[in-house]
């Protein structure tokens, strides 16, 4: 039946080819205009979990707390300390500069020159907190006199190593970013990275002072810019396809062919996202690219199967036909199964990889049209002669001689052999790929390399003061008022100097460290009485006190917060500390107070390694389920199920212990290419054990049909892998690390694909085969021709 629903699709196609292709053109130049709207766009809650523990404190308390959002900006002195009145003036001028961009939230800008900088001095009077650098000073009047008694009251404030530097050589600049400005405008980060180096960069730093700038909206940006690139490197990869295929059919038409097809599948894809309201996220600008090369593999199959049509004295009309009928089946069934795989991805609550999802699925979805419909209705138009065939044909076969050394594999002593080799690789791989790690292994931004701008300003400014760039809030939640109950103070000051001895936590500060503070201020300074007040009156009074300071506590003392600040954001380093947490939270319960993870930068991290932590393997499943429903409804065989699966789970844990040992973390920019992976393996297995099928179906012994099959599709899969390959390793040369990586790893899964597809997959069809011997005739698949 479904052979019969083929060759009614075949008959309507081919025998409308002028306006089944014209309709294609059409739909392509549509979507070309909409595709050329489309636009970087990146977010920074677009990388928050929804749903998920961690996000929703961060939700509930977001105005309460620091923001996570925010960006830093350091003035350096490239001679002598910022102790200078041309120093302290630098420094005022990049902080009005900061605090009129646009989406800064004015209020969380702080530096030495803003009033929510200040020092709390015990005077005759009593206790004051007077501002760094008091309001009636103006960069007009930096005295020496002045700048002492600024620099004497940042010493006292504790600001050193804070705001300043520790040996007095830079100042820093923080401020809270807003994702959506007041008319509800969601902020465009690429050009504010562009707005930050033009107005803060360029027009500030020269040779006497020097403008560092971290933040997620600085690292996004610089991702973006970088991300520029990738046509650069995709241009470079498609140029080497070509060349590979013009070597491989020598013919200009046949190359241009599947290269067009796969182009115009991206132009559709493009074009449909900018029609749904999406744009191309920075970390995800690759994924689009991958999807052409699946396109391109199924390209060159069809390309081999007309090429030997030809060669047996059928018209270009009739091969096509041929290939259309042939392929059809195997061609849609491999692509479903990569839609499947990536539609997966939405399993995991995070817009960005769901956006990466509806990307992806995109880009699958319409490789069955344009590769599998497209491609043969076009080269039908085209005319060849039977010689250029039969010397085609020829030269493949001269390549593929040795492909009847490797189709030995399939003799019974060998098959077992084989087998039992890959058993034991795919054991050691799944050892050795137990500890990988979900997050990032680098400091700084892993997506940048080591000498970008940005992560040499992250070491820089990191090594330069006490406070970490990277923080966790944890929430300590009152159901009554916590202001009128010392205990929730004390229960807070014992979790601070708990965590101030966890591995990775650079500093602390509390709730409980700015009660400490204040008690021993409004106490003449007495370091006896640097401690929590046990007097509800007098602890509710501090609390009032440190209600005018953001971060630390809300308005009706039902929220009081500890920020854990950290050596790094290294997934190793977060899920330590989260640990010891919960550990603590476990271990040290008080009856209306509920400790709560985590908002802060790091609480963000957090969320996002946990969610993609907790979906890897559902999602991994869910692939495969869907793989093996897919080939057996395909074949109505286990056989055919396990000869499928078995090679491709063993390269998929091959490819786990790569990124572990390159260091490479699972995150939601390598979770794609993974999941991309398993798609390419399922094209070359079911390429392969199609033909075999069909040989099979004629009633071939099993050696002699795996190697037909094998002659057969062998050289286009193995040519088709191996441009692949080369084609992506140009990646490594990017200024993105996570480009480089994510070529390193695609070359390498190709080729692994590869060799498991060559061999495994061939071995484990006889091994089966004999102990499992079939009862009834192998029914022909849907690789059929007239």
């Amino acid at each position: 039946m479904l052979n019969r629903l083929v060759f009614r699709l075949e008959a309507l196609l081919f025998g409308h080819r002028a306006i089944a292709l014209g309709i294609i053109g059409l739909f392509t130049v549509v979507m070309a205009v909409f595709a050329v709207q489309l636009r970087m766009d990146a977010g920074f809650e677009k990388q928050m979990p929804n749903g998920h523990e961690y996000i929703e404190t961060f939700e509930q308390y977001r105005h309460d707390l620091f923001g996570a959002n925010r960006i830093t900006v350091v003035v350096k002195a490239r001679h002598g300390t910022i102790w200078t009145a041309d120093g302290l003036r630098r420094l005022y001028a990049v902080t009005q500069a900061v605090a009129y961009l646009p989406n800064i939230d004015r209020g969380g800008v702080q530096s030495l020159w803003t009033p929510n900088a200040f020092v709390n001095e015990i005077t005759e009077d009593g206790f004051r907190a007077d501002p760094l650098i008091d309001g009636t000073i103006t960069p007009a009047d930096l005295t020496p006199q002045v700048i002492a008694r600024i620099r004497r009251s940042t010493d006292q404030g504790g600001y050193s190593g804070v705001l300043v530097s520790r040996d007095g050589t830079s100042a820093m600049i923080t401020a809270e970013l807003n994702e959506r400005d007041s008319q509800g405008n969601t902020l465009d980060y690429v050009k504010f990275n562009h707005l930050l180096e033009q107005s803060i960069r360029r027009h500030f730093e020269d040779a006497g002072y020097e403008i560092q700038i971290i933040g997620f909206a600085k690292q996004i940006g610089d991702i973006a810019d970088g991300a520029s690139g990738v046509l650069v490197f995709c241009g470079v990869a498609m140029m080497l396809t070509a060349l590979a295929v013009y070597w491989y059919c020598h013919s200009v038409r046949f190359t241009i062919l599947p290269i067009a097809c796969s182009l115009t599948s991206l132009v559709w894809q493009f074009g449909t996202l900018r029609l749904l309201g999406y744009g191309l996220d920075p970390l995800g600008v690759l994924v689009p690219f991958l999807v052409f090369a699946i396109g391109v593999s199924h390209g060159i199959q069809q390309i081999n199967f007309i090429v030997r049509g030809l060669s047996h004295g059928k018209s270009t009309l009739e091969a096509a036909r041929d290939s259309f009928t042939g392929l059809l089946i195997p061609g849609t069934l491999a692509l479903i199964t990569a839609f499947v795989s990536f539609v997966t991805l939405l399993t995991i609550p995070i817009p960005m990889v769901r956006e990466l999802a509806v990307t992806a699925s995109l880009g699958v979805g319409y490789k069955i049209v344009t590769n599998l419909v497209m491609l043969p209705l076009a080269a039908s138009c085209m005319t060849f002669e039977k010689q250029y065939a039969d010397r085609a044909l020829a030269k493949r076969e001269r390549r593929s001689a040795w492909l009847r050394t490797l189709a030995r594999v399939a003799e019974p002593r060998n098959a077992w052999l084989t087998v039992s080799v890959a058993a034991l690789v795919f054991g050691v791989a799944v050892w050795q790929s137990r500890d990988r790690i979900v997050g990032t292994l680098q400091q700084g931004a892993p997506e940048l390399r080591a000498d970008a701008r940005f992560n040499q300003d992250a070491v820089a400014i990191a090594s330069s003061y006490d406070v970490g760039l990277d923080w966790l809030s944890i929430v300590f939640q009152s159901s009554a008022s916590g202001c009128v109950d010392p205990r929730a103070g004390i229960l807070i000051d014992d979790f601070s100097t708990a965590m101030r001895s966890v591995p990775g936590v650079a500093s602390v500060s509390s709730y409980a460290d700015m009660l400490k503070i204040y008690n021993e201020g409004y106490n003449e300074g007495n370091p006896k009485m640097y401690v929590v007040p046990i007097d509800p009156e007098n602890y509710g009074a501090l609390s009032a006190e440190i209600g005018r300071v953001r971060g630390y506590m809300n308005k009706d003392c039902s929220m009081m917060a500890a920020h854990l600040y950290l050596t790094d954001h290294k997934a190793t380093t977060i899920n330590t500390v989260i640990d010891a947490v919960k550990r603590y939270r476990r271990d040290n319960p008080l009856p209306g107070l509920t400790i709560r993870l985590a908002a802060g930068n790091a609480g963000v991290l957090a969320a996002t390694n946990d969610e993609v932590s907790r979906t890897e393997t559902p999602m991994m499943l869910y692939v495969y389920a869907a793989i093996i429903c897919l080939v057996f409804l395909a074949y109505r065989d286990f056989r055919a199920v396990l000869a499928c699966c078995v090679p491709l789970s063993v390269a998929t844990f091959i490819g786990y212990w790569f990124m572990k040992s390159l260091q490479i973390g699972l995150t939601v920019a390598t979770l794609p290419v993974m999941v991309l992976a398993v798609g390419i393996g399922v094209d070359y297995a079911l390429y392969i054990y199609n033909r075999l099928q069909q040989h099979l179906a004629n009633s071939m012994p099993i050696v002699k049909a795996v190697e037909s099959a094998v002659l057969e599709v062998g050289m286009a899969t193995i040519f088709t892998a191996i441009t692949l390959a080369i084609g992506v390793a140009t990646w490594s040369f990017s200024a993105l690390k996570f480009q480089a990586d994510m070529g390193k790893l695609l070359a390498f899964m190709f080729i692994v694909n590869l060799v498991m597809a060559m061999t495994v997959l061939p071995a484990l069809a006889v091994v089966l085969e004999q102990v499992f011997p079939r009862r009834k005739a192998v029914k022909a698949p849907g690789l059929v021709s007239h």
